[in-house]
């Protein structure tokens, strides 16, 4: 059975930082390219970041802001979303996925910025 499983969010203060993780499973992880989306509050779910099956290419989209770092540690069969000078409008649910062929979306993982 696919499934994926974000955690790592929280309550962090404006400048603070978090790791998300995503564990999947029920697929051959290292053959798929993974991404990371966010959905703030009223607004649609986004891709923010993807990260190619060889963990040699990243792309990031506007919605990271400039404060996420995606990466992935096969072994593991987990995808990282590493953010740091969070912002209050970095407020979000996270989520994962496969780029490609996505799965199921999971319940994600809430991120409040506040003070």
């Amino acid at each position: 059975q696919v499934q994926l499983v974000e955690s790592g969010g929280g309550l962090v203060q404006p400048g603070g930082s978090l790791k998300l993780s995503c564990a999947a499973s029920g697929f051959i992880f290292s053959n798929y390219a993974m991404a990371g989306y966010r959905q703030p509050p009223g607004k649609e779910r986004e891709l923010a970041a993807w990260i190619g099956y060889n963990g040699r290419d990243t792309v990031y989209t506007d919605s990271a802001n400039g404060r996420v770092t995606i990466a992935r540690d096969d072994a593991k069969n987990t995808v990282y979303l590493q953010m740091g000078s969070l912002q209050r409008d970095d407020t979000a649910v996270y989520y994962c996925n496969r780029l490609t062929a996505a799965v199921s979306w999971a319940g994600g993982t809430q991120v409040t910025v506040s003070a």
